[in-house]
Order: structure tokens, then sequence, then C-alpha cells
């Protein structure tokens, strides 16, 4: 992209771009990239260079780009009803349409849902939730969260402090002394290599145990987790590791919050990752999947006893006090009824299912022999490739030398686009649940020649 343009001129001097080096960007030295138009898996920038997008977006196009079905849903709802807001009972065709659908592929135990706009503003909904309920059943004390390190739950100001990655701290005053992390279960990075899988849970389950012992489980009003991480590093959890820590939270009288954002609507090959895992959750968050970010939109979905306790509130002391101008917008209720009609009849969710562990395969075969490869790993159509600087000793390379930066660098420049996910040397790939076999193969050979071109 040329930086003496005119909209070049205009982004470095009127756009604060989120998670950037704003000092970079403004001086031209880091110009980005406009993207222009897209289609399928491929998006196309102003200058004409077409990319696989490997990441689609930021793991939410999950029905591919440019499905002419959600944009006509769009402009109709936006010609017939631009916007009206969903106070007091209020509800249009579409978030009532959209409800009913998400409660329809939700698990049987969950009873309704309340719609945002994002992952990071549900998360703050299921917090002000959870503590509402404690308040109501006359526990006012019982109001730490516990999350985990390396788990991402947002980037607000309690969404912020249950996110367990030091970027979205620094600096910002976070995270609030209310959210407590316990170990992430993230067996490649475990600190005492002997270990088997079943022996690293049970470590995370007696650090868990350790945790609320300290604190006291009747200060305790919650638990959140990614069915398996994302943006940590997209690591499945380790053998046993949710039938270890569940039992725990409900002995001790503890919600668990599924946080859904990235793992919901067919990423795992099923349409959620609870019932994939075997979670029974209190509250799930969802965003990203829910429209495929043709509109912005995330939704709360409470449990049935959750519900019971949010009646039970407003018969005592009135209307709930919590909702956006935009909460159940009528337009990302369009797209997302239109979306989910698509996952239907494409059959995307099982394509995620049938092409995800094709590409996770096919990557761990093709970079078997690089000596600097620590693990490929994935779920669904989630793959992540963790390099190291020595195998044997799994050595981690130093974060100055970005070497997985300047390997996804070398990849756009080969038309593919990956993620660089922070605090390690992790390549992430969550493509759109479209995902052909064939563009599966293309994403493996790219990342094999990028990763030769900056590693040898």
């Amino acid at each position: 992209m040329l930086t003496n343009d005119q909209l070049a001129k205009w982004d470095r001097e009127s756009f604060l771009h989120p998670s950037t080096h704003l000092a970079q960007h403004a001086r031209g030295e880091a110009p980005g990239r406009v993207i222009k138009s897209a289609e399928g898996c491929h998006i196309t920038d102003r200058d004409g260079n077409r990319l696989l997008d490997a990441f689609a977006g930021l793991y939410c196009v999950n029905i591919g780009y440019g499905r002419q079905e959600v944009a006509e849903a769009i402009a109709e709802q936006a010609r017939e009803l631009a916007y009206y807001h969903a106070y007091v009972g209020h509800g249009t065709e579409a978030s009532i349409t959209l409800a009913h659908m998400v409660m329809e592929r939700a698990p049987d135990h969950m009873s309704r849902v309340y719609f945002g706009l994002g992952g990071s503003d549900a998360n703050e909904t299921n917090i002000k939730l959870v503590w509402y309920m404690n308040n109501i059943l006359g526990r006012p004390e019982k109001k730490k969260i516990i999350s985990r390190w390396r788990g991402y739950h947002g980037s607000g100001l309690m969404s912020g402090s249950l996110t367990g990655l030091s970027l979205f701290h620094q600096k910002f005053d976070l995270p609030f002394d209310t959210v407590l992390h316990t170990t992430s279960p993230y067996y490649f990075r475990r600190q005492d290599i002997s270990q088997t899988e079943e022996q690293f849970t049970a470590q995370c389950a007696a650090d868990l145990e350790a945790l609320i012992e300290r604190e006291g489980a009747d200060t305790i009003a919650a638990f959140i987790a990614e069915p398996m991480l994302g943006t940590g590093g997209i690591v499945p959890p380790p053998a046993g590791y949710w039938q270890a820590i569940e039992p725990i939270l409900r002995k001790h009288d503890i919600l668990l919050i599924a946080d859904e954002v990235v793992t919901g609507f067919g990423r795992l090959g099923s349409m959620f990752a609870s019932p994939f895992y075997g979670i029974t959750p209190d509250i799930m968050t969802i965003a990203k999947g829910l429209t495929s970010a043709y509109a912005p939109l995330s939704g709360t979905i409470v449990s049935e006893g959750v519900w019971k306790v949010l009646e039970k509130g407003t018969d005592e002391f009135g209307p709930l006090g919590h909702g956006w101008t935009y909460s159940a917008h009528p337009i990302g209720a369009a797209a997302g009824v239109a979306n989910l009609k698509l996952l239907d009849s494409l059959n995307l969710v099982a394509n995620a299912g049938e092409v995800g562990p094709y590409l996770t395969r096919t990557m761990a075969e093709a970079l078997a022999e690089h000596p600097n490869l620590g693990e490929v790993r994935g779920e669904g159509m989630l793959t992540a490739v963790e390099l190291v600087k020595d195998r044997e000793s799994r050595t981690f390379f130093d974060a100055a030398d970005k070497v997985v930066p300047r390997i996804v660098g070398a990849m756009a420049k080969r038309g593919v686009i990956a993620r660089a996910m922070p605090q390690g040397d992790i390549l992430g790939y969550a493509p759109p649940l479209c995902l052909s076999r064939e563009e599966a193969d293309t994403v493996v050979s790219v990342t094999a020649e990028a990763i030769r071109e900056v590693l040898g």
C-alpha cells in the first residue's frame, strides 16, 4: 500500500486502531492493509492482492465472506426497521426469531439468551448477572471470579481483568482484585516436562482446589473459561481436564461460565464446545459465529437455574437494571438469522469437523522433521503450530527475535494470512468453516515455505 496517498494519510492522521503499535502506524512505519472485498475464504486489498484468510478475520467469519443471503437480510431489515430498542419487553421479528434459533441449538438445560454487541460486553453482562444473583440469594460476599492464565475473555474493565494475558493488563491498572487466576491447562508449556497429561490435569485440579481453599468458597461466585484456549495459544484441554474441574466447582457451589465466543456455532465440528467436552455450563458467552461478523452481535445464554433466580429478583426488586442501547439490534439479529440458516444449509459444521482435522493432520506431517517444531495441535477448525528454539530442551525463542511475526509476514507475501498468537512463538489458524481440502493444502504448503525462509 502506498504511504503517501490520501487514504493512507487519513488513516495515519485520524484512525486510532485497536491492538496496534500506534506510534509506528502513525509514522507510516507499519501502514497495515486496506481491505476492499472478500469472497469465500479469500480477501482482496485495494491494491488487488488476494489472500487466503486462514484466520477468518478474528476467528469470526464462520460461513465465509461474500454471502449475499446475509447481505440481503441486512438490507431488507434496514429498509423495513433499522432500529428499535429491546427495553421493557420490546422486540422485533428478527430478534425474537434469532433468540428462538439460538435456544434450539443450545444445550437442553439452557433457558434464555440476552443479546449484546461483542464478546467483551457479553462477559461484562455475565459478571453483573452473577453478582446480581448472589445478592438476590442473600450471599453478598460471594463475588470473586476465577479465570485462568492465558484465557481470553475481552478487553473491557472486567472482561480485561478476566483475560489472563499480560498485554491486556499492562498500564491499564488491571486485573481488578475481584478476579483470581489459576493454572492454564496448557500441557505443552507445563513446568515439569516429566508429567503425563493425566498428571498435569491432576495438578490443574489441585491448584484450583488450593485457590478455593485459600480464598474461601463462600467468597467465590463463578469460574470462567473457554472450553479450549483460544487467543492464549489455541490449546485443547489436556486429557480428563473438564471431568476433573467441573465437580470441584459443583462441590463448592461455584457457577461455570463457558466462554464460547470462539468455539460456538460450529468451529469444533459441533454446534457448541460445551457438549463436545461434556461440560454443563450455567452461563454461555456467544458472539463471533453468531452472525459470522456480518454485523456486531453477542449473547449471554443462561441456564434454567440462573433464569429462575433472575425472575425472583425482578419479582422482589423490580425490572432488571441492565441493558445496552443496541441490545438485540434488529440489523444484527437479521444477520444472525440468515447466518444460522446458511450454517445449516451449507453443512458447514460437518465440514469443520472433517476439513479442520485434515488441516491439523497434514500440517503435522509437513512440519514433522523441522528441528524448530514444538508441536502441532488443534480441534475442529482450529490449528496451532508452536515453534521452539531447541526441541530437545523445549527452549523457546527470545520474544525480541519476532520469529512468528516474521513467518506471518513471509506467509502474507505468499498470499495466506495466519495469526501470530501472543505470549509465545505460535502460529494460529482458524479459517472459515467452508475451507476446502485444497485450500487447507495451500495453507500447509505456504506455512512450510515461510518457516523454511525464516528459520531454514
